[in-house]
């Protein structure tokens, strides 16, 4: 299937109302920070266009019961219900995905990317998050868009991955993996991934 092909598409949304999710998150103010096309430009704001819906509810789930941390987002995730958080990702999921402009020349952090490190036991993030970081479905798990999202954020996720602030991954995948990650090698990686 074509990355947007009129099945991925209805995958991505899941059984939200995109339309109703537009609303919302207008009413909810969600385009002050991710922006109304989803595509936020403040560095440490994550991107949240063509998103999976079915991240972004595990997210504000996790946020709206503290499981992940983020002082605004912990207040606003309470405050959405259950229903309202569905179709607020449908929107967001509905958007064209986020691109980057183009990956840098990061050779070592392309081999990580694309091939992992066998000697010291890293998968590659494309077996997980797919062909240039596009979201992959993984059985009943599914692993978030992360090809052209800011590089600032997804800096500093994998540094919370790495310290243990952050442990909302399946299985604490994202804690093992990033573990052994020098600082050099999490910023390279995040530099390459949010060109793609």
């Amino acid at each position: 299937m074509a990355d947007d092909s009129a099945d991925v598409i209805k995958l991505r949304i899941g059984k939200g109302d995109p339309v109703l999710g537009r609303e919302i998150a207008v009413t909810e103010l969600c385009q002050e920070c991710h922006a109304l096309d989803g595509n936020s430009t403040a560095p440490a704001t994550p991107k949240l266009a063509g998103q999976y819906s079915q991240y972004l509810i595990k997210q504000l789930a996790d946020l709206k019961k503290g499981a992940r941390k983020h002082q605004t987002m912990n207040i606003i995730a309470a405050s959405l219900d259950d229903a309202d958080a569905v179709d607020v990702a449908a929107y967001f999921a509905s958007l064209k995905k986020m691109k980057g402009d183009a990956p840098r020349n990061l050779p070592k952090a392309r081999a990580l990317f694309e091939n992992g490190d066998p000697a010291r036991g890293l998968p590659s993030c494309v077996s997980c998050h797919g062909p240039d970081g596009k979201g992959l479905v993984v059985g009943t798990t599914f692993n978030p868009v992360i090809g052209g999202q800011q590089h600032t954020y997804l800096r500093g996720q994998l540094a919370s991955w790495k310290i243990g602030e952050r442990r909302n991954s399946a299985d604490g995948v994202m804690n093992r993996f990033v573990q052994p990650l020098s600082d050099a090698e999490i910023d390279e990686l995040a530099e390459y991934i949010s060109g793609l």
